[in-house]
């Protein structure tokens, strides 16, 4: 798929996925480890930035062409395990704009519902790093891009970022948003009845912030 990237399962990333998914693992170490990923993952996601030409002057007097990032960026987290993910953004990207989406699902019906929204007024000028942990069907995600197409922003300005997804999550999030891009850690199998991710690593949001 042309606008899903994921990231290269190298043996550092095997471990620290391997880390992450241990039920056994403390949560300092859930915290440290899972952090390391996200990194990685907003890293990858600037790499789909546009940019342009740009010539600067070294310090030696001589000129260097490279590239320089083109218009203005701003991270939403979906809350609240969305949140987990911006600090990263925050140490990568300085002087972000941060918005927030918040989407609980209904554990019976595993259907989204919006409670809250706070948005750059300016954010359909901006391309967006839409961030949560988890895509397992798809619905929280397309219900937080109901929301920034609402406010204008154009769906091939968006990014969607997480750590691991599933086939049905991404065919809903493709047929959705066939524009916007997806940048995943890694891509599980399959749901299970209550459209939990499978082997996944449970509730990031519970592990994460250890409620």
């Amino acid at each position: 798929m042309e606008n899903l990237t994921i990231l290269p399962y190298t043996p550092q990333l095997e471990a620290l996925f391997t880390i992450i998914r241990n039920r056994d693992t403390k949560r300092n170490e859930f915290l440290f480890y899972s952090e390391r990923i996200i990194r990685l993952l907003i890293e990858e996601a600037l790499n789909h930035l546009p940019t342009q030409e740009k010539t600067v002057t070294t310090p030696t007097g001589t000129q260097f062409t490279g590239t320089e990032f083109v218009g203005k960026l701003c991270a939403v987290p979906i809350v609240r395990a969305g949140e987990s993910m911006e600090k990263a953004v925050r140490e990568v990207c300085r002087a972000i704009r941060i918005g927030k989406i918040l989407i609980q699902r209904d554990e019976e019906t595993a259907q989204p519902t919006l409670f809250y929204q706070k948005l750059p007024e300016d954010i359909a000028n901006r391309h967006v790093l839409l961030l949560d942990p988890m895509l397992a069907t798809g619905g929280s995600v397309c219900k937080a891009i109901e929301v920034l197409k609402g406010h204008g922003v154009e769906e091939g300005k968006i990014i969607f970022i997480n750590l691991i997804s599933c086939p049905k999550g991404i065919e809903t999030f493709m047929k959705f948003v066939p524009k916007a891009k997806i940048i995943t850690g890694f891509i599980d199998p399959e749901l299970n009845e209550k459209a939990y991710i499978i082997p996944g690593l449970g509730d990031f949001g519970d592990l994460y912030f250890g409620t």
